[in-house]
């Protein structure tokens, strides 16, 4: 063991696993990070499997890094397995700024070392990995009461509102008010400055109040995977990157999943859906599942706990426009709209489109 090149040997208590981590990897230089081989050992106990070892390393470390108890990270607003970092986390622990930037280089290590994290993220936390504009349509899955108050200014005239260029937060039971531009709290929201007002709401709700801890996380998976290497992929492949595709059981997503309009479980149309979906790889299953939900995760007790961002909500088809049309989704509901088409091979061709993001975002709303 002595004499393996090139290893970065890591020692912690299993007890004491993130404490453990944080000292010896927040210390050490990106040398040591790059090494090729990891050598992890629980103290106390003999592993001989390294890679093994290296996994469960992986995996016990994240459930502790981003459980919410530790005030770095929250879950999203109504589910409880997408994560967001908190924005308060310098309350909770003054070395915050420390331990993002720590774990960011855990992140890196294990995409470098090709293991996974055991969490998910809301869409927006890999939008700004890879420094991509977060757009309205990303705030649907996370908090649709605020998306389809956003939704209700873009498509109507908000001047009847009294809205100004300022939002309130309640923290801790109090309640302060942010300017969302220089002296907003006087300027007006009106038809003409809508979609500016808009901009800088999902600004400050998904980039202002994290800007320093997103940007300590990205330096620190900075020294170990340049960010320039991750630009090739898109939010979703980087979500399956960074935590793996999860087997998921058809036949749990089928039996857990309602109808809405004319479809039923024997409508021809949900029998070709159901074979396509049979026939996809399980990366392509995951992929279908962000198209409509927003993330590839399945909850732990399955199909049947999926949440939407009101609450509890099944996976849901629903019978919608014309054959002409691509599927679309509407992630708060965790519903997919699907036109009656008239063959298997129609349905998987559009369906495939739709979820590769290859016709533009008409796909999603």
């Amino acid at each position: 063991q002595a004499n393996v090149p090139n290893k970065f040997d890591i020692k912690v208590k299993r007890n004491n696993i993130l404490e453990d981590s944080f000292a010896i990897i927040s210390q050490v230089s990106r040398v040591d990070l790059l090494r090729t081989r990891l050598w992890i050992e629980f103290e106390g106990e003999v592993g001989l499997d390294y890679g093994g070892v290296a996994r469960e390393f992986f995996f016990l470390l994240s459930k502790e890094m981003f459980n919410p108890y530790y005030g770095l990270f929250e879950y999203s607003a109504t589910d409880n397995y997408t994560l967001q970092i908190n924005p308060y986390s310098g309350m909770c622990n003054e070395e915050h700024l420390r331990y993002f930037k720590f774990i960011g280089r855990v992140a890196g290590m294990a995409v470098y070392h090709g293991k996974l994290l055991d969490a998910f993220f809301i869409r927006p936390f890999y939008k700004m990995m890879l420094s991509k504009p977060i757009e309205l349509k990303d705030m649907e899955s996370v908090d649709s009461e605020y998306y389809n108050s956003l939704l209700w200014i873009q498509e109507n005239d908000p001047a009847d509102l009294d809205l100004t260029f300022s939002v309130d937060e309640e923290t801790f039971g109090r309640t302060t008010s942010h300017n969302l531009k220089e002296n907003g709290g006087n300027i007006p929201v009106t038809n003409e400055n809508k979609n500016e007002y808009i901009e800088l709401v999902i600004n400050w709700r998904f980039v202002q109040r994290i800007h320093n801890q997103m940007e300590a996380f990205r330096e620190g998976f900075n020294d170990v995977v340049p960010i320039s290497h991750i630009k090739i992929f898109d939010e979703n492949e980087l979500e399956l990157l960074m935590c793996g595709i999860v087997s998921i059981d058809v036949k749990d997503w089928r039996s857990n999943t309602v109808y809405k309009g004319e479809y039923h479980p024997n409508h021809i149309v949900i029998q070709w859906f159901w074979r396509v979906v049979l026939s996809f790889t399980n990366e392509m299953r995951a992929r279908l599942l962000q198209f409509v939900t927003g993330t590839s995760r399945v909850p732990m007790n399955g199909f049947k706990e999926l949440y939407g961002s009101n609450g509890p909500q099944l996976f849901t088809i629903e019978m919608w426009g014309e054959t002409k049309n691509y599927p679309r989704s509407h992630t708060c509901f965790n519903r997919l709209d699907l036109p009656p088409y008239q063959s298997y091979h129609e349905l998987r061709e559009k369906l495939i489109k739709a979820i590769e993001g290859t016709v533009g975002f008409a796909g999603v709303d």
